[in-house]
């Protein structure tokens, strides 16, 4: 369990450090809403990203990359960001 992550009520998002990056990066309630399919609690986003947070940092990663995002830069992931990793996670398990 990341001791570093967090939720922000200002902002309704999770909030976590990107390592080697500099930055944070930052999910916000929707995105969660659109992931768990429920109105989520900060507690549920905890959870959720508990339960799958190689993929939250690697969509991170993957964002960067895409993107061109200069060190020290924040960002946001979306639901479509960590759906498109959850996704590859469970097709390399499948041996797919």
């Amino acid at each position: 369990m990341s001791k570093e992550v967090h939720w922000r009520d200002d902002i309704a998002s999770l909030v976590f450090a990107v390592a080697g990056h500099g930055a944070i990066c930052a999910v916000h309630r929707g995105a969660f809403r659109t992931l768990l399919g429920a109105e989520p609690t900060p507690e549920a986003c905890l959870g959720y990203f508990r339960r799958f947070e190689p993929a939250f940092r690697a969509a991170a990663d993957a964002k960067i990359a895409r993107r061109d995002i200069l060190p020290g830069t924040s960002l946001h992931l979306t639901s479509r960001d960590i759906a498109r990793k959850l996704l590859e996670d469970a097709q390399i398990a499948n041996g797919e």
